[in-house]
């Protein structure tokens, strides 16, 4: 393939993520996107019991009972010439670590946003992350057919809690009962509700000039001069859309909707791939890298043990950042220095697998991986370099897991090896007597954990509570030798170890890990696994 073709590739790929709140209808969105790009031809609402499809994006069982996304699925669809890849992550702050890692793949956001609930509190932890990173956001205002806060008090809502600078690329026509249809600010053009079913694609109808007679027979006179006083006001508070400050991170177009009505969506599909950035440069350790380099190279950002029940497979989804990514060439596996070959890449075409012999930067390829793979890991045409992966915080529930079944020792070890390396709670274990203690962010993922090792693993486990306040990682690294052997001696039933090897210490209260800091202030403690080596504490 030559430079432009290669070149052409890149700059046709979008990559998202799409963000919010559990319920404020993530899932329902998706589904209407692959609607759009024809890699669907019923969409699966999650709470409708009557659909036994479910929706595309739900794979595991555990999602599908509870109607809740728990992992982050990877949909790629076509829509006018550009190769659109959705992460869709979980909402619930059960499974706040898999987002944040997710965070890390993609060039730009969707966040959205219930009409009647606002800005909820996950949102502001997922919108912060976005922020730190200045990923681009659009912000989808949803659920438009039912009653809920006024635009002008949700873009302010918005503002002021988020921290973001809006500006309205749509505007709605009424809302709930009244919602008459949204104006496209952007292409001057109105879309008209009609209630009707989520299936169908609703038409537009071009109007030019907002005080043309012909807006006040499509939605009658009073609903009419609404709109004219609104866009007024429009024009008089929100900056103009400016696409470099977008880009930026300092400008957040606003689109209104309702996914479930497929309502709004064709306006927001047909901005994003207007304005949405290409492949964006990522940084290593080592230096700034280029999409459109010769050479190859990604990270793991997330790992899927058995997508597939019927085949025990685990899935390394990997992002490329450079270069192309060729079916059966060898790439250097930078941790374990050694080169692998991997003979069926595989793509995701909404619900469908697809073998793929090359991938390009902003695409995501899931690798069968063997156990060579871990989160963060890097995968390069030879080059030596460490893209920055998230780190781990600490959990704020910890228990010990037991063995139910001690026929099945091994069957458990391996489960739990596997889902940890997944990143879906974190695994301690003490170094007093080697007993094994799970750490997570919400109360469950215990349930996720105990229903996939039995599922999956046909293990059995059981818990037992533990009181840990927070698990601190130790950096001994300029401790006084005496003084951190005598907090070994001293705390020893409390030390452990993590997945890395890494020494971690569990403090039952906020009062002992502050009178622990304070017998050994030489030594540091951090909230975070990631830190450099005498680096100020997090705690």
């Amino acid at each position: 393939m030559n430079k432009k073709q290669f070149e052409k590739e890149v700059a046709r790929r979008r990559t998202f993520g799409i963000i919010s709140h559990p319920d404020a209808g993530k899932t329902t969105l998706t589904e209407k996107l692959l609607l759009y790009g024809g890699a669907i031809q019923e969409a699966g609402a999650v709470k409708n019991n009557k659909i036994k499809k479910g929706a595309t994006s739900d794979f595991m069982e555990i999602e599908r009972q509870r109607g809740i996304s728990v992992a982050t699925s990877v949909l790629a669809f076509e829509y006018d010439g550009i190769k659109i890849n959705i992460l869709d992550t979980p909402g619930h702050k059960d499974f706040a670590e898999d987002t944040f890692r997710t965070l890390t793949a993609v060039d730009s956001v969707i966040v959205v946003i219930d009409v009647a609930k606002g800005v909820e509190e996950q949102t502001k932890k997922l919108v912060e992350v976005c922020r730190m990173r200045n990923i681009p956001m659009i912000v989808f205002i949803n659920k438009m057919d039912r009653e809920g806060k006024d635009a002008f008090d949700l873009m302010d809502e918005i503002e002021q809690i988020l921290g973001l600078r809006v500006t309205p690329l749509s505007f709605p026509i009424g809302m709930g009962y009244d919602l008459k249809g949204i104006y496209n600010i952007h292409k001057q053009n109105i879309n008209l509700f009609t209630g009707a079913s989520s299936k169908e694609i609703h038409k537009t109808k071009a109007i030019s000039d907002i005080n043309d007679t012909e807006l006040d027979k499509l939605v009658g006179e009073q609903a009419a001069g609404t709109l004219r006083d609104e866009l007024e006001l429009v024009d008089g508070i929100y900056p103009a859309f400016n696409r470099q400050e977008y880009l930026d991170g300092d400008l957040q177009p606003v689109f209104f909707g309702s996914a479930l009505h497929n309502f709004g969506v064709k306006e927001l599909l047909d901005g994003f791939v207007e304005i949405a950035p290409e492949p964006r440069p990522k940084k290593a350790e080592e230096r700034l890298v280029e999409p459109k380099e010769d050479q190859f190279s990604g990270f793991v950002f997330k790992i899927h043990a058995n997508m597939d029940p019927k085949h025990r497979d685990r899935l390394a989804f990997i992002k490329i950042v450079s270069g192309v990514f060729e079916r059966n060439k060898a790439y250097k596996h930078i941790r374990l220095d050694k080169n692998l070959k991997f003979s069926s890449p595989n793509a995701f075409f909404a619900e469908k697998k697809q073998i793929v012999d090359e991938s390009f930067p902003g695409d995501i390829v899931g690798l069968h991986d063997t156990g060579n793979f871990k989160i963060g890991d890097t995968l390069t045409s030879g080059e030596t370099l460490h893209y920055k992966g998230i780190p781990s915080f600490s959990p704020e529930h910890f228990r010990y897991i037991n063995n139910s079944d001690p026929m099945k020792s091994k069957q458990l070890a391996k489960g739990i090896d596997q889902l940890m390396d997944e990143g879906v709670a974190q695994l301690f274990t003490l170094e007093l007597n080697g007993r094994k203690v799970i750490g997570t962010v919400g109360a469950l993922q215990f349930e996720v954990i105990q229903y996939r090792l039995e599922h999956e693993y046909g293990a059995k486990c059981s818990y037992e509570n533990l009181n840990v306040h927070k698990a601190c990682w130790v950096d001994e690294s300029v401790a006084k030798p005496e003084e951190f052997t005598d907090f070994k001696r001293v705390k020893s039933k409390f030390l452990c170890k993590d997945k890395r090897g890494q020494l971690v210490f569990l403090a039952d209260s906020s009062f002992s890990l502050q009178m622990t800091q304070q017998k050994y202030p030489s030594i540091k403690f951090h909230f975070i696994s990631e830190f450099e080596p005498a680096a100020e504490a997090l705690v």
